[in-house]
C-alpha cells in the first residue's frame, strides 16, 4: 500500500470516527436526555435542593419543578392543597415520568372525586431527611396546606442533615449541565460501573451519627402549631418485605409516632412486590401508582372528616 493510500485510508477512518461521535452525541441527547439533567443549589437551611423552574427530558421521562423546587405545578390558591414531603421516594427521580407520580395521581384522583381541585404538592429531594423538610418548610411556609404528609422509609430514622458539601462534588448533584453527552456517559455512569466491576471505589461512606432524626419532631410540632392535620406515611423496602417486618430504624420510627401521638399508616408487606422497585427502596412508575391507591383513603377521609368538602 502507497503512502498517499495510507493517508487516505486514515482520513477516512477519521471522517467516520467524527460523524459517529456525532451522531453519538446528537442521539444522547435527543433520544436520552443527556445534557439535560435535574440541576441542584446549595442551601443552608437544608443542604441542597432542586434549582427551581426546571423543565426537563431526561431517560425519557419529563421532570419538572416549579418556582419553589417542588416536583409539582406552582401551587393554585383557589385549589385544596395536600402538602407531601419526602425524600427520593416522593421526588420520584428521573425514571419516572411527571404524570405518573403517586403526587400527581393523587391530585387527579382526588379532584375527580371531591369535584374540586386538589393539588397534592411533592416536596423532597434525594437523601433528603425529616429534618430537610422540617428546614423547608420553616423557610417556605405551608402553601396554605389543608392537610400534611410526611412520606418516610426506616432509613429515615437517623438520615441527619450534615452540610458536608456535595454540589458538584458527588455525582448527580451538579448545579450546571454538562457540554458534552458522551463525556457525561462516561463520567457518570462508564466509569462508576468500571470502579464497581473491579473493586475500585474508594472509601465507603462515614456512617451518621445515631442520633434519632429531629425532623420527626419538628414537623409534628410545627403542624400541631398551625393547627394543621399531619400524618407520616412509613414506606417498605424490598429487604422489609422479604421479612414482612420493619428493621429497627423503621421500629423506632414506630415507637415515636406512638409516644408523640402522630398519626402513622404503614405500607402493607403486600402491597408491592419486586416488579414494582428500582433498586431496595425507591418505586417505578407502577409502585407509584399503587403508593396513591394507598394513600387515596387516608387522604380523602381526613379531607372529609374536616368538612373541606
Amino acid at each position: 500500500m502507497t503512502s498517499k493510500l495510507k493517508r487516505s485510508t486514515i482520513w477516512k477512518l477519521l471522517i467516520l470516527a467524527v460523524l459517529f461521535l456525532v451522531a453519538l452525541e446528537i442521539y444522547l441527547r435527543a433520544y436520552w436526555g443527556f445534557c439535560d439533567n435535574v440541576l441542584l443549589m446549595a442551601d443552608r437551611h437544608f443542604e441542597y435542593i432542586q434549582q427551581p423552574n426546571q423543565h426537563r427530558f431526561r431517560f425519557r421521562h419529563h421532570v419538572d419543578f416549579n418556582s419553589f423546587s417542588m416536583r409539582s405545578e406552582e401551587p393554585d390558591t383557589s385549589a385544596i392543597i395536600v402538602l407531601g414531603l419526602g425524600d427520593s421516594v416522593i421526588d420520584g427521580g428521573v425514571m419516572v415520568d411527571q404524570d405518573s407520580l403517586a403526587t400527581e395521581r393523587l391530585s387527579k384522583m382526588l379532584t375527580k372525586s371531591i369535584g374540586r381541585k386538589v393539588q397534592v404538592l411533592n416536596v423532597g429531594a434525594g437523601s433528603w431527611g425529616p429534618d430537610n423538610c422540617y428546614a423547608y418548610v420553616q423557610q417556605h411556609g405551608v402553601f396554605n396546606a389543608k392537610l400534611a404528609f410526611l412520606l418516610a422509609s426506616s432509613h429515615d430514622a437517623y438520615d441527619n442533615m450534615d452540610f458536608k458539601p456535595v454540589i458538584d462534588k458527588v455525582d448527580r448533584y451538579e448545579s450546571k449541565q454538562y457540554k458534552l453527552a458522551i463525556w457525561e456517559l462516561l463520567k457518570k455512569y462508564g466509569i462508576p460501573r468500571l470502579k464497581k466491576h473491579f473493586n475500585m471505589d474508594e472509601f465507603p461512606p462515614a456512617a451518621k451519627a445515631p442520633t434519632f432524626n429531629t425532623g420527626f419532631h419538628g414537623l409534628a410540632n410545627y403542624f400541631k402549631e398551625k393547627d394543621i392535620p399531619f400524618f407520616i406515611y412509613l414506606h417498605t423496602d424490598q429487604n422489609e418485605i422479604a421479612v414482612k417486618r420493619f428493621n429497627y430504624m423503621g421500629q423506632d420510627i414506630i415507637r415515636f409516632c406512638d409516644s408523640a401521638k402522630v398519626p402513622l399508616y404503614e405500607d402493607s408487606f403486600n402491597t408491592y412486590d419486586s416488579s414494582d422497585y428500582r433498586g431496595v427502596i425507591h418505586l417505578n412508575e407502577s409502585g407509584q401508582a399503587k403508593l396513591a391507591i394507598q394513600l387515596y383513603p387516608i387522604i380523602f377521609n381526613q379531607l372529609q372528616q374536616m368538612k373541606i368538602f
